[in-house]
C-alpha cells in the first residue's frame, strides 16, 4: 500500500557559477538534503520485461517513463532528480537528435534540470537497447508518500 502525503518542498539546489552559461538542458550541479534514492540502469523495457521499442527517441521515451514510474514508487517525483547518466551506443546519432529528446525529456519530467551526462558506450546488458539512464534522487526530508505530479 502506498501512502499519500502532502506535497514536500523541493529539496533540490541548482548550482551554476557566476558567468558560466546556464544550460536549458542540465544543471552544472545541484545540492540537497534528504533521502537519497539511487535509481538502477533503465532501458526500455516495458511491463513484460522486454525492450519493444526501436529507435533512440522510443527507447529514450520508454527509459524516462521507467526513472519517473521508480521516483514516483520512492515517494518523490521528477523535481527531485540531482543527477542523471544516459548511457548510448552512438553518441553522434544522441548528438543529432538531441531537440528531439528535449522534447521527449519535458515531455515526461517536467522542466527540472538535474546535473547529467551523456556517455558512449560499447554495449548494453539488453542487446535490444540502444540507451540507458540511471538517476539519483533526493527526497525532501519529511513523511514518505507518492508525490503529485509536478
Amino acid at each position: 500500500m502506498t501512502i499519500v502525503s502532502t506535497p514536500l518542498a523541493a529539496p533540490l539546489r541548482r548550482i551554476d557559477p557566476p558567468g558560466w552559461p546556464r544550460s536549458q538542458r542540465y544543471s552544472h550541479a545541484v545540492a540537497g538534503t534528504g533521502t537519497f534514492v539511487f535509481i538502477s540502469g533503465q532501458n526500455a523495457a516495458d511491463h513484460t520485461g522486454m525492450v519493444t521499442s526501436i529507435g533512440l527517441a522510443a527507447q529514450a521515451r520508454q527509459a524516462l517513463r521507467n526513472i519517473r514510474a521508480v521516483i514516483l514508487e520512492a515517494g518523490g517525483g521528477p523535481q527531485h532528480i540531482a543527477q542523471m547518466t544516459w548511457y548510448v551506443l552512438d553518441i553522434d546519432h544522441c548528438r543529432a537528435r538531441l531537440h528531439e529528446l528535449d522534447v521527449i525529456y519535458r515531455e515526461i519530467m517536467g522542466s527540472h534540470c538535474p546535473a547529467m551526462a551523456l556517455v558512449e558506450v560499447s554495449g548494453l546488458v539488453d542487446p535490444d537497447a540502444i540507451v540507458e539512464i540511471s538517476a539519483t534522487a533526493i527526497l525532501p526530508p519529511g513523511p514518505p508518500g507518492r508525490q503529485a505530479d509536478p
